[in-house]
């Protein structure tokens, strides 16, 4: 969470019931200014300011991570024009979502100050599960798909109970569970090593399937930025009745052309393509839907509670244990549902399933796109910015014709100065007071 959402979580906690009139200020007492107001006050000057202090305090938020985009796409276009081709960017979109999926889990455990290494492993495993329910056992798709997502949450939330309630560190917890749902998914998947998915089956569509109505990617576009502006003004009016700090209009209607200008783009890159991928709309539906349980639910403030200070956390009447397992069980879903993506893919289940660098990339991708390693602060649109940069990089480099090694030795310095920058954040914002 940032400074600004906890100096307004605690503006708002302070007001008490709603009804109840605010005691009668002592004489004498001094009026205390909330800055964000001074800010919007002096308009344009006020913002530049603002600006200029988050640049020096660290307070960067998704900054570097959409420069960093920008710039791998000048870089990758130059050296080939097919980066930004619809063809290009429409399949870089279907295949960010198995890495994002995974790495929004990841950023509920990252939040929480520990580490989730069983996440490629799981998600393996899981695929494996609903390939034998579902094709060797004949057992109805859907179901098998429950159940096999059902199976990355019970794993999750195995890590969590040992974690949590018997004390192991979560680091070799998770590092088991990656040594020993792998061995379970090559013992379920069982001689062959491989279980091909029915050509035409709920999973197989996940990143196959495409909205060709032209009106779908332009409705989605539309519904979003209006749902945003909604809510936005909603939220503004809220704060103002309360008489606590809000956006102007005019900062409202800005914002929304911010997101109108890439949404519509995207749109218009879907279109000129297949149409717009379903794979796409279920992981921005996710994105959006945990986001919300991040920050706009008790749950969610809990979690950032525990990530900043476990102990304090306790004393506030917060259930520890009980978060930490349900974050961990979050992180085994969402490695579940990843795992489906994975295995839409290749329409099968195989032994490398899980395997190789997903789970770098998976970690990678909440890193980098803005999640702290110290905890305490992420979104879950971190996952989504870094599975696009991770994507990105991947996608650039095959058109180029460079080999493995050097896509990973890329990644990983991407990668690397993302903690950095996330390092000498902290470090700024201590100095300043502001940590």
């Amino acid at each position: 969470m940032t400074t600004g959402e906890e100096a307004t979580t605690a503006t708002e906690g302070a007001e008490g019931a709603e009804g109840t009139e605010a005691p009668a200020k002592a004489s004498g007492a001094v009026t205390v200014v909330d800055p964000r107001l001074l800010v919007r006050q002096q308009g344009f000057k006020g913002y530049l300011g603002e600006f200029a202090r988050r640049l020096r305090t660290g307070e960067l938020g998704s900054m570097p991570v959409v420069v960093g985009l920008i710039i791998i796409a000048i870089v990758f276009q130059v050296q080939d024009s097919a980066f930004l081709s619809a063809n290009n960017l429409s399949d870089l979109f279907i295949l960010s979502t198995g890495t994002g999926l995974i790495a929004v889990g990841i950023v509920f455990v990252l939040i929480l100050g520990e580490i989730d290494l069983s996440v490629g492993s799981v998600s393996g495993m899981s695929a494996a599960v609903l390939a034998v329910l579902n094709i060797n056992k004949g057992m109805d798709e859907g179901l098998a798909l429950l159940l096999a997502i059902l199976t990355g949450m019970a794993a999750g939330a195995l890590h969590g109970f040992f974690f949590a309630k018997i004390g192991v560190p979560a680091f070799v917890v998770t590092l088991a569970g990656l040594l020993g749902w792998n061995g379970l998914m090559l013992q379920i998947l069982g001689p062959s090593g491989t279980i091909n998915l029915d050509d035409d089956g709920i999973v197989a569509k996940l990143t196959n399937y495409y909205f060709e109505d032209k009106a779908a990617s332009m409705g989605l576009a539309t519904v979003g930025v209006l749902a945003f502006l909604g809510f936005s003004l909603l939220d503004a009016r809220r704060r103002k009745a309360a008489q606590v700090p809000s956006r102007p209009i005019s900062e409202i209607v800005l914002r929304t052309v911010a997101l109108a200008v890439p949404a519509y783009a995207a749109a218009m890159v879907f279109n000129s393509y297949k149409g717009l991928p379903l794979a796409v709309v279920i992981f921005l539906g996710i994105v959006v839907l945990t986001d919300f349980v991040l920050r706009r639910t008790t749950y969610g403030r809990k979690v950032f509670a525990v990530g900043g200070s476990s102990e304090a956390a306790g004393r506030a009447g917060i259930n520890v244990p009980m978060i930490r397992i349900t974050v961990f069980s979050i992180a085994g879903t969402m490695a579940a549902v990843g795992g489906m993506f994975y295995a839409s893919q290749i329409n099968a289940a195989n032994q490398s399933s899980g395997a190789g660098s997903l789970l770098m990339n998976c970690i990678a991708a909440a890193v980098i796109g803005g999640t702290s390693l110290f905890g305490g602060r992420g979104k879950t649109w971190s996952a989504l910015l870094g599975a696009l940069v991770i994507q990105s990089i991947n996608s650039g480099m095959a058109l180029l014709g460079t080999g493995s090694a050097i896509r990973d030795m890329i990644t990983g310095a991407v990668l690397l100065a993302a903690v950095v920058i996330d390092s000498v954040s902290r470090r700024t914002q201590k100095t300043a007071g502001r940590a």
